[in-house]
């Protein structure tokens, strides 16, 4: 039973629910730590993620058929892994997914399990949902109400359904070329010979999505040919658009992806003043760049809050990806939709800060780009406008990035929109 994917992925559930673990760290922990196949690998994730995207429906369903409330957790967790199966996996039969389900009860819960799960087949896997719309849509995509109210302040009730319904696109690993070592041609017939079904992105240059796990491509990553950067940090890159010989600074770096991007776009000439608030992370960008045959990075321990003397007006471009609330990547991460809204509730005050701090280190015709993973526009759209009002040394500037023509220099990407993650831009120019 050691390395069976259902019990690591029951494994992981209750770690989850008990630690509130990362799912990208618990996922990279637990596959590291068993000797799984590949078939193995991908039950485990999907699983494990799969359970976590559907908690809220999943409990919805225990709720109808459970007469005790007060459930364990790792029986909870038990019964949300069951039902996972007998709903969304199609080449698991019914049969299977209970019997296995019940075989990780501890004795005293097999009844029980057993019971509910059999009870829910004979009903033929459907319930009655609530009547109004917002909280049949809550439960059976699983986003709590108090998310989707944010939505629909920031969005309408129009697109922020479509949000919310949105289905995901086959989960691909993104990953980041490195010129200075390849070509993504090269890249492309390579990944192409070992079956691993590569497409170039459509949006971000030099980035490739391919169907793996990391542990495949192993030898480009070590040998420092490519590294994971995901679409939407290339984009937002590639918006930003360091040029050779610049003098940039990218603020909150680690773990160093937009770092590593801007310095291979800038073909290892000129000078990147990568600095983060977290020391112990530092490390990642200075390996990284080894590995990469990078070296015009400079690594250096900073709050972006705080103003550096030395860096007022040094720069030809800064790059702000602050820190926070993570909510256009809900759909790859589902953990993060699960966080208490009130958890949110001050990012935009710090952010503004690190922009406001930062944006005096912009030379006069230098380039601010300010970007975050998130769709909450309090975090995006209000804190660019209260900076430009106070701010009038600065204008938004126009960019292209694909086949996108954005004149208005700042743009929200939407996944049900624009096929990536959720992300936002703003793009400006220090004037005088």
């Amino acid at each position: 039973m050691a390395n069976n994917p259902r019990k690591l992925a029951l494994e992981s559930l209750i770690k989850s629910e008990v630690n509130g673990s990362y799912t990208n760290i618990e996922i990279g922990t637990s596959l590291e730590r068993n000797d799984l196949s590949s078939v193995d690998k991908r039950l485990y994730t999907l699983l494990y993620l799969g359970v976590i995207e559907k908690k809220l429906y999943l409990d919805y369903i225990i709720s109808k058929y459970s007469r005790v409330k007060d459930i364990e957790i790792d029986i909870r967790c038990t019964l949300r892994l069951g039902l996972y199966q007998l709903i969304f996996c199609d080449k698991i039969p019914d049969y299977s997914a209970v019997s296995e389900t019940v075989e990780l009860c501890p004795k005293k819960a097999k009844g029980f399990v057993n019971a509910v799960l059999r009870s829910f087949l004979r009903d033929n896997k459907t319930v009655d949902m609530p009547l109004d719309k917002w909280q049949a849509l809550s439960i059976k995509e699983s986003i709590p109400c108090e998310l989707i109210g944010l939505l629909r302040e920031s969005y309408g009730d129009t697109e922020a359904y479509k949000l919310c319904t949105y289905n995901k696109r086959e989960n691909y690993l993104s990953i980041r070329v490195n010129t200075l070592k390849s070509t993504r041609e090269e890249i492309f017939d390579y990944l192409k010979s070992i079956d691993l079904d590569p497409k170039y992105s459509t949006l971000a240059n030099d980035i490739i999505l391919c169907s793996t796990q990391i542990s495949q491509i192993k030898d480009l990553i070590d040998t420092g040919r490519v590294f994971i950067q995901d679409e939407s940090s290339k984009i937002a890159t590639e918006i930003f658009s360091p040029k050779r010989g610049e003098i940039i600074a990218d603020m909150c770096a680690c773990p160093g992806g937009k770092t590593f991007s801007c310095a291979i776009d800038m073909e290892n000439e000129g000078q990147v003043y990568s600095s983060d608030l977290h020391k112990s992370k530092l490390k990642l960008i200075k390996d990284g760049a080894l590995r990469l045959g990078i070296d015009i990075i400079n690594v250096k321990e900073q709050n972006a809050k705080e103003t550096v003397l030395e860096y007022i007006e040094k720069f030809d471009r800064v790059l702000l990806d602050v820190p926070c609330s993570g909510l256009g990547i809900m759909f790859k991460k589902p953990d993060i939709k699960y966080k208490p809204i009130e958890n949110i509730e001050n990012l935009p005050s710090v952010q503004y800060d690190i922009l406001k701090s930062c944006a005096r280190y912009v030379k006069k015709g230098g380039v601010l780009l300010y970007s975050t993973c998130t769709i909450n526009k309090k975090e995006n759209e209000d804190n660019i406008e209260k900076f430009l009002r106070e701010n009038s040394s600065f204008r938004l500037e126009p960019f292209s990035v694909g086949n996108k023509k954005i004149e208005g220099g700042v743009y929200t990407f939407l996944p049900h929109i624009d096929n990536t993650d959720g992300f936002f831009v703003a793009k400006m120019v220090r004037i005088k």
